[in-house]
């Protein structure tokens, strides 16, 4: 089964489209990894938001996105891949689709700990010191293109 690339602003969002991404993203960050936070924290909306997903048979499978912060800097953050299909390399073919929509501009993201090895495949090397949180290992990470 092959796998479609999207990607959209928020006012390009149907809510069909949004419920679902929505939906990996809670059953991933807030069940599974039992972290009560506030999912929706209004980002999503921004102008500058890119929301990247990957689809099988149209139903959304992995899925990040690209915040615009202020100082020019793109954020990716939220980068998850539905259970059932974990180890098929959908997490680095997202960051691939995901550095050329960033481009030429530097790159930032909170890494949870344990993938520190798939950004840094990605060109992105440790940036500060590692924190915990909502109980789980961060580390903070930087891509400064060539």
């Amino acid at each position: 089964m092959s796998v479609e690339f999207h990607q959209a602003g928020f006012a390009e969002l149907d809510t069909r489209t949004f419920h679902d991404l929505l939906r990996l993203r809670i059953d991933v960050f807030v069940v599974e990894q039992s972290c009560a936070y506030p999912e929706l924290d209004g980002r999503d909306v921004e102008p500058g938001t890119r929301h990247l997903w990957l689809a099988r048979d149209g139903a959304v499978v992995a899925y990040l996105r690209i915040l615009a912060d202020p100082d020019g800097v793109a954020r990716i953050g939220r980068v998850v891949v539905a259970p059932a299909a974990r180890g098929a390399g959908l997490a680095g073919a997202l960051l691939t689709e995901a550095l050329a929509v960033v481009g030429d501009r530097p790159c930032v993201l909170e890494a949870q700990t344990h993938l520190v090895g798939l950004y840094a495949g990605h060109g992105f090397t440790v940036s500060g010191p590692g924190y915990v949180e909502d109980g789980i290992p961060h580390t903070p990470m930087r891509r400064i293109p060539n």
